[in-house]
């Protein structure tokens, strides 16, 4: 059930939605109602929900993948919006990000349905045209149009999508400073009202516990992690990510243990954590440095967390003068 929590004028929200918990927290004249901005907040995510969700078998999302080949239809304005950001992300990170992989997410267990043998087999043998070769988009129409076969999976983006519409509803109750977030996926805007930055912890990668690894401080950025300890099959005594792999079309046999990123929006960062996971250190740093993207990867090594920082956020130990984002070590 939602839940609202409340001090003189601080408002700590949060509801049910994707499986796991959203909340938000901002401050606001004490004769706020919280109850208005609580509703608005738990629609906003319902209505993501309803639109992307590949566990609602009448999402929009569901729908688009079970249109045949060839046809054009109408999608949503904001589903349109997520699966163009999507594709754009796909052919910049070089096919790394794929939102065409639902039927091997859907094949190890990483979904509505359990793992199944012979959907693995199947999906590691299709042979694959990168979603935006097999999606056609047009946002401003609000059309699209599938050239191949492909299934649509946005769990990639859709939680950071999410965030990104807490913030734009919160925004909407005039409330311009604030920490809003799905899981782990979370939106700073402004300040606190002691004038500092929002914290955000980076977690150790640890499937036994819940420790930070760094503390981050936020304003006017996303942030989002992708990892390998929370989400997992155990295959042969060898944990797997539910990171899918797009060369293979199963889960990704070696990659960092998470890969944390900061961005404008959520869904960029969401999208871009995932693409770096699927990249790896190397060739995943490489391409974060050249786009100008803020990422910290953590690497398992000997029993020890190794780190690799991209982008001069986290390279520097202090939030700079301005508020704006930065990385302090816990």
């Amino acid at each position: 059930m939602p839940k609202i929590s409340t001090d003189p004028g601080r408002h700590a929200l949060n509801g049910p939605t994707m499986g796991t918990r959203w909340s938000a927290l901002f401050h606001a004249d004490a004769g706020l109602d919280p109850a208005p901005v609580q509703a608005a907040l738990q629609a906003a995510v319902a209505d993501v929900d309803a639109l992307m969700s590949t566990w609602k078998p009448d999402s929009d999302l569901m729908r688009l993948n079970r249109t045949p080949e060839g046809v054009r239809v109408i999608v949503p304005a904001r589903l349109a919006e997520v699966l163009d950001l999507g594709l754009r992300i796909g052919t910049a990170s070089g096919g790394a990000f794929d939102i065409g992989m639902g039927d091997a997410a859907r094949a190890w267990g990483f979904g509505s349905e359990p793992a199944n043998a012979e959907a693995m087999r199947a999906a590691m043998a299709t042979a694959r045209r990168p979603a935006q070769e097999a999606l056609e988009v047009d946002p401003l129409a609000g059309l699209a149009r599938k050239h191949a076969p492909i299934a649509l999976d946005l769990n990639g983006i859709a939680k950071g999508h999410g965030v990104d519409r807490l913030a734009k509803t919160l925004q909407g109750f005039g409330i311009t400073a604030f920490l809003v977030g799905i899981d782990g996926e979370m939106r700073a805007s402004g300040l606190r009202p002691d004038g500092m930055p929002w914290t955000v912890a980076v977690e150790m990668p640890d499937p036994e516990r819940r420790a930070p690894h760094s503390i981050l401080k936020l304003a006017d950025a996303a942030v989002a992690t992708s990892g390998d300890y929370r989400h997992y099959v155990t295959l042969r005594g060898r944990r797997l990510s539910h990171t899918m792999d797009p060369t293979t079309g199963g889960p990704l046999r070696s990659s960092p243990a998470s890969v944390t990123v900061v961005a404008r929006t959520c869904a960029e960062a969401d999208a871009w954590a995932t693409a770096l996971m699927v990249l790896g250190p190397q060739a995943g740093g490489e391409l974060a440095s050249r786009l100008g993207l803020h990422a910290l990867f953590l690497i398992r090594e000997a029993g020890v967390i190794r780190t690799h920082a991209v982008g001069a956020l986290f390279d520097s130990p202090m939030v700079s003068a301005a508020g704006r984002e930065g990385l302090v070590r816990a």
